[in-house]
């Protein structure tokens, strides 16, 4: 097939087009910034320049495509906008990348019971609703195989040109420069977790046979934070991690990081993305860091 992704120079994005490329097909990826043309090029995809702003690269390459996986955003509503009108009614594939903050709370390192599957009735926080609904608008688009691939904390290496998620490294470079590994409040809070190469396997899984309207959470195990920073901690060869009162989480990364990425509890429960066959192969974000996080 030949599929056009954006994203293609970031961590997700970068590693699917590289695992795209890899079951053979023809991957043309937007980079927004020519010095990562050389790194997105070796990974066999064809670098198109450009960002979520051109509407009319976007128009160009959705209609040249089979299909489109949206890697770079997920929440620029006008950049899906335009791409669901450029596919509607063709019947091609649109995969579009979501998270699982949607579920999130304002925890801020306390724990939470509460668990979602794919029927469960969500209930977002007010600073979600624009992702909630711009799943749905994907979900609800005319004659389009519209799949949203809802991740959860994803840890590993990338695949594809370098790059790095948005949370762990976060806390790893905290810890690095402070030299003290942190978790917010109690820590106790808790996140599904998947590896990169497992999220991989799945966006190629959609890609090929996904039935329009999927809406799957990607998830494969679950971990607190306060036993990732310990994790962390180990492997980088500091003392015990310790609390962070929120104020100063909020103060170093932000309200967006600090609150909903790394202070609330997100935990979900893949069904339908093993219904399509996906067989996620690593299971523990804590053995990751505690062993293979580079140094």
């Amino acid at each position: 097939m030949k599929i056009f992704l954006t994203g293609a120079s970031g961590f997700i994005g970068g590693s699917v087009a590289a695992g795209l490329v890899q079951a053979g097909h023809e991957v043309r990826g937007l980079v927004r910034d020519p010095a990562k043309v050389p790194a997105v090029s070796a990974t066999g995809v064809i670098p198109v320049m450009g960002t979520l702003n051109d509407h009319d690269v976007l128009i160009r390459e959705a209609q040249a495509a089979d299909a489109v996986v949206n890697a770079a955003s997920s929440d620029d509503r006008p950049a899906i906008e335009t791409i669901v009108a450029t596919l509607a009614g063709s019947g091609k594939a649109l995969i579009h990348t979501s998270g699982t903050s949607i579920v999130g709370d304002e925890a801020m390192g306390e724990p939470s019971g509460n668990i979602y599957d794919e029927n469960s009735k969500l209930s977002p926080e007010p600073d979600k609703l624009a992702r909630v609904a711009l799943d749905r608008f994907v979900l609800d688009a005319p004659g389009i195989r519209s799949v949203v691939l809802c991740n959860s904390l994803i840890y590993g290496n990338a695949l594809g040109a370098p790059a790095q998620s948005v949370q762990l490294p976060r806390l790893v470079a905290q810890a690095r420069e402070s030299g003290i590994a942190r978790y917010i409040g109690r820590g106790l809070n808790i996140w599904s977790t998947v590896h990169i190469a497992d999220v991989a396997e799945l966006y190629l899984l959609a890609v090929e046979k996904a039935p329009a309207g999927t809406f799957a959470f990607v998830e494969n195990g679950e971990s607190s934070f306060i036993d990732m920073a310990g994790a962390i901690a180990d492997r980088l060869g500091l003392g015990a991690a310790q609390s962070w009162p929120a104020q100063d989480a909020i103060a170093k990364w932000g309200r967006e990081i600090a609150v909903f990425a790394l202070g609330s509890n997100s935990r979900v429960r893949g069904k339908k993305a093993r219904a399509l066959g996906w067989s996620p192969k690593h299971g523990s974000a804590v053995e990751w860091l505690r062993n293979e996080l580079p140094l």
